[in-house]
């Protein structure tokens, strides 16, 4: 195996503002190797890949692939010189075909027209080598996560990446698909293609790769054999203290009844019926996890609750009073509902607004920070300084544009936000999506003391350690149902809760009503 397949050396990016996100940082991967780059949000892991992917140009420092000096302005000089890249956040046309998706900017032609049934080929013959099982005709809006995360893989195969970037891959995979993306891995680098595989799961970063570049502080941390290291001093590398993996959070003490669903049900606009007569509780002083595969009426469900969609039939009712589709979002606010949104980037910050602003933006009319009209700035930049403070913001002022902040620092002033008010109900929708394990660990933190506090908490995620350590209660969806209720986690396993998040175990209407209770 060449040590030399790719080296990055002394990488430096200073952006305009003075920000230094990377400085001289050396990753250096070889041919057919399976390379873990690893550091807490904020670290400049994106920065460097975004540089090797020519959508970032350094200040200084030098790339060489394959022996060779690389200068790349943009993604395209990146496609051409074979280094390939797979978003977290998948950059298809959900209404293409599989294959339209695959060869979009690359088509075959037969004559001025596009050859398409040429096109199918290709797309079923680089499946077929790589064990992609992929149907080429399916639309992709048809495509579960795992089904979609194989089609960005062919998209970049087929362009003749023999070097991919994986940003988070298994963020949203049950055990099993990851298990299945995992044996493509092995295919993928023994084949010859080598894979930087970005990930805050540290067990799966010991059981796929070989070695780990970590960085913190925008700084390489250096190269390790993971043969050599635990999981433990990988952690305590990438933070710089350790971090207790395992959550600390005494019984329950259920009390009043806080959010009651009834007979939820949400049809989309194409007429297909996204939730399907759901039916839940929630009471004070305890976490109800909901667990599935994103697309199976998770998001549509918490969009009801939290006043986002207006279009349902059956009732919500938070502290007591029924939500009304006259102003939901301001009502549930009102009734003490507070979210911290699945897309942060959407439904989360104001991106150029300062942290200051995001921090106050659901309280500004409060006569504690407003009077007559008038916004009372100290006060309003006492709590800006507090809540920076008190979640770990990662910033050099309150002033900065949030959309200057790293995903991880976003989601702590979202956290903040919505953490830090008198909470009767707190919809926290994959609240640890794409940070790192000390940030995860400090939300951990406080969505036990808040619920410990008497607020009762929703918490959805596609994580199942997350889901099963977090949660005392937990629901299953699948196919916009509730697939299975567990009141007792202590003997359920992950491979187990997998199969009812597949769809491959139901519980009976029956053993479901439980949750209503």
């Amino acid at each position: 195996m060449s040590q030399n397949f790719l080296e990055m050396r002394n990488i430096t990016k200073v952006y305009p503002n003075g920000v230094v996100a990377n400085e001289n940082v050396d990753l250096i991967c070889g041919k057919g190797e399976i390379h873990a780059l690893m550091g807490e949000n904020g670290a400049g892991k994106s920065t460097l890949m975004k540089i090797l992917f020519g959508i970032e140009q350094p200040t200084s420092g030098t790339i060489t692939f394959k022996g060779e000096p690389l200068d790349l302005k943009s993604p395209l000089d990146a496609i051409d010189k074979r280094i390939g890249m797979v978003h977290q956040h998948f950059m298809l046309d959900e209404d293409l075909s599989v294959t339209d998706n695959i060869i979009l900017g690359m088509e075959p032609k037969k004559g001025l027209s596009l050859d398409y049934e040429m096109a199918r080929k290709i797309v079923l013959a680089t499946a077929n080598r790589y064990k992609l099982n992929v149907d080429p005709d399916a639309l992709v809006m048809d495509l579960d996560v795992g089904k979609k995360q194989k089609v960005e893989i062919l998209k970049a195969l087929i362009r003749g990446a023999e070097l991919i970037i994986m940003d988070e891959p298994t963020a949203v995979l049950t055990p099993q698909e990851t298990e299945e993306l995992f044996e493509q891995f092995k295919i993928l680098r023994d084949e010859g293609h080598t894979i930087i595989f970005i990930s805050h799961k540290l067990r799966e970063i010991s059981s796929i790769c070989s070695r780990a570049t970590i960085m913190r502080a925008g700084k390489g941390l250096g190269s390790y054999d993971l043969e050599n290291v635990t999981i433990q001093e990988l952690s305590r590398m990438m933070v710089g203290r350790d971090v207790v993996r395992e959550i600390e959070k005494t019984k329950p003490a259920p009390g009043e009844k806080k959010l009651e669903v009834k007979d939820l049900t949400v049809v989309n606009d194409e007429l297909n019926v996204v939730v399907d007569n759901v039916s839940l509780t929630l009471h004070a002083g305890e976490i109800l996890g909901i667990a599935g595969v994103e697309g199976n009426g998770q998001r549509e469900m918490v969009d009801v609750i939290t006043g986002l969609a207006d279009e349902y039939t059956g009732t919500v009712e938070i502290a007591g009073v029924h939500l009304t589709t006259k102003n939901p979002v301001r009502e549930a606010r009102d009734l003490g509902l507070f979210h911290i949104p699945e897309d942060r980037l959407t439904y989360g910050v104001m991106a150029d607004g300062s942290i200051s602003d995001n921090l106050i933006s659901n309280r500004f009319t409060s006569p504690e920070y407003s009077k007559f009209g008038f916004l009372d700035s100290k006060k309003i930049e006492k709590l800006a300084d507090t809540l920076i403070e008190e979640y770990q913001v990662k910033t050099d002022s309150k002033f900065t544009p949030m959309r200057m902040l790293s995903g991880g620092n976003m989601q702590k002033v979202v956290a903040a936000r919505e953490m830090s008010e008198d909470i009767e109900v707190l919809v926290a929708d994959q609240p640890t999506r794409g940070v790192d394990v000390g940030t995860a660990s400090f939300m951990y933190d406080q969505l036990v003391k808040i619920r410990d506090g008497g607020a009762a908490i929703l918490l959805i995620s596609a994580d199942i350690n997350e889901v099963m350590e977090m949660s005392d209660r937990l629901i299953v969806m699948y196919d916009g149902k509730i697939s299975g209720y567990f009141d007792n986690l202590d003997n359920l396993t992950e491979e187990e809760l997998g199969y009812y998040m597949l769809g491959l175990k139901q519980m009976s209407p029956e053993e479901i009503e439980e949750v209503t209770r």
